[in-house]
């Protein structure tokens, strides 16, 4: 299996980084674009074909009924995520994993890590965790980010130049398209999603080929058709959540990493707000859509306010649904969860006003979900007000 590199979207980002006005920043893009990637793409490629040479179990080793948890960002999917990763059988991507896709690099990182620990005093494990707080610090009261913490699997596609996170540098939403990969012509989406596939059959040989992987990703919301044409055991858990609170509070996070990057133009901030709020629409709706065409294929929906207040019994219905028993040990860590458990609240509130969000249109474009998911009980009691004192002006 050959390494998978999106040209097309490299020499898009190229001309992209050309129009950004900060020299500084435009000499730092191009750095990475033209140099850094490079090279780790090249090294991977063949880091990558020495896979099936060095490592000839990985011929054997099979992709069986993958669980993906989908939804839309900020809906629950990274706590889903951390309770059912308790369960021993499945195997996850670590961030470092994602961006060292190969075995061969997963290998050779594990021999420095031994290196480190027996030889070395941990002495590179303390400049990592230095590393990880200065590159992660920033974001972290908003979404924990680690090396060695389970990550979105479209990370594997950055050194790629196929995946959404470049968005979080380039705030083009109009021009890049990360997203609709349904939509793209089916030679094109399984050469993607091949390359995929081969990456997740090099993490089951790691972790065990027994396991059965898992995957949480919101932005494969727009994928589900591509992933059950690769995967046609897959199993689906998508998450629901009110859209007031998960819109603005991914809005929020975007906005943040673009204004920690400076510079960038309030114009093309707002532009990509208003295409990432039409992308959220697509969130909701697009995968049950896709599942509707395909009866045959299992999947769990989960709604946000169980999960934070019942994640025990969240969890047992999801299993339930997927065909899955609870061994023993995994009851026992969800029991300990539900003993812990108290009603979330999240710190933060965002108002829809703030991202030129308009509450009727949402209502309208959402509204099956509305009415399935009883959101409007979720509208605080100061919001009621201001509805009733807008009705009494109209």
């Amino acid at each position: 299996m050959l390494y998978y590199f999106d040209f097309t979207v490299w020499f898009k980002l190229l001309r992209l980084v050309g129009q950004e006005p900060n020299s500084r920043r435009r000499r730092g893009l191009y750095k990475l674009l033209l140099l850094h990637v490079p090279l780790r793409a090249a090294f991977t490629a063949v880091c990558f074909f020495l896979d099936g040479i060095l490592f000839p179990g990985l011929w054997r080793t099979r992709v069986k009924t993958p669980v993906f948890i989908i939804g839309h960002a900020r809906s629950g999917t990274t706590l889903a995520h951390r309770l059912m990763d308790a369960d021993e059988r499945f195997s996850t991507f670590k961030y470092y994993e994602l961006l060292l896709p190969s075995l061969l690099q997963k290998k050779l990182v594990r021999l420095a890590a031994w290196i480190d620990a027996h030889l070395l005093g941990r002495a590179l494990e303390r400049r990592l965790q230095a590393w990880e707080k200065r590159k992660f610090g920033p974001m972290q009261h908003i979404h924990k980010m680690g090396l060695t913490i389970p990550e979105e699997d479209d990370l594997l596609y950055f050194n790629s130049c196929a995946s959404g996170f470049w968005l979080t540098k380039l705030p083009y939403m109009s021009e890049l398209d990360f997203f609709h990969i349904d939509q793209r012509p089916a030679a094109s989406r399984r050469r993607m999603m091949k390359f995929y596939k081969e990456c997740v059959r090099r993490q089951l040989y790691l972790n065990g080929s027994d396991r059965i992987h898992l995957s949480k990703n919101p932005t494969y919301c727009g994928r589900v058709e591509s992933l059950i044409e690769a995967f046609p055991d897959a199993r689906f858990v998508i998450l629901y959540r009110n859209p007031h609170e998960t819109i603005p509070s991914l809005l929020k996070l975007l906005n943040v990493g673009w204004k920690l990057q400076g510079n960038l133009s309030e114009d093309r901030i707002r532009q990509s707000n208003q295409v990432m709020t039409g992308l959220s629409y697509e969130s909701y709706l697009h995968p049950l859509a896709v599942l509707e065409r395909h009866p045959e294929t299992p999947r769990a929906v989960i709604d946000y306010r169980r999960l934070t207040t019942d994640p025990k019994g969240t969890i047992e219905d999801v299993y339930r649904d997927l065909g899955l028993d609870i061994t023993p040990a995994f009851a026992s860590f969800l029991e300990a969860e539900a003993a812990r458990t108290r009603k979330h609240e999240t710190e933060h509130r965002y108002s829809l006003a703030e991202f030129g969000l308009d509450d009727a249109e949402i209502r309208a474009r959402l509204a099956p979900l509305f009415e399935q998911f009883h959101w409007d009980e979720d509208v605080p009691a100061a919001q009621h007000k201001d509805k009733e004192k807008e009705l009494a002006h109209a």
